[in-house]
């Protein structure tokens, strides 16, 4: 079974989650739970350097959680995609709509 750690820290303005790991139907409970959560009191950054996977249910949380932001004026960023995370971003059509950082420092 596919396993995603999620670590958490906290930034000037904004939540970090380190993921590692894939973000599929296995796992995209926790995910969800914690994405959601955050984007509704501040800005997130996704790291999502180390993620292995990314299927269509996470791309759903994803942009879920992108449009929950914009709705309550926060932002969701994606940084550093690894490259099964930028493919799986590509293949949705919403890479240029999303905001994909190199780094923390890139939040505004």
């Amino acid at each position: 079974m596919d396993q995603l750690t999620i670590t958490e820290k906290t930034g000037a303005n904004y939540l970090l989650f380190e993921c590692n790991g894939a973000i599929n139907a296995y796992t995209v409970s926790e995910f969800q739970q914690k994405v959601y959560s955050a984007i509704k009191t501040s800005n997130v950054v996704l790291d999502l350097s180390q993620v292995s996977e990314i299927d269509n249910s996470g791309m759903g949380v994803i942009m879920a959680a992108f449009n929950d932001g914009e709705d309550a004026g926060h932002t969701l960023y994606l940084m550093a995609p690894s490259n099964e995370s930028e493919r799986a971003i590509e293949a949705t059509g919403f890479s240029k709509v999303l905001h994909i950082i190199s780094t923390a420092t890139e939040v505004v």
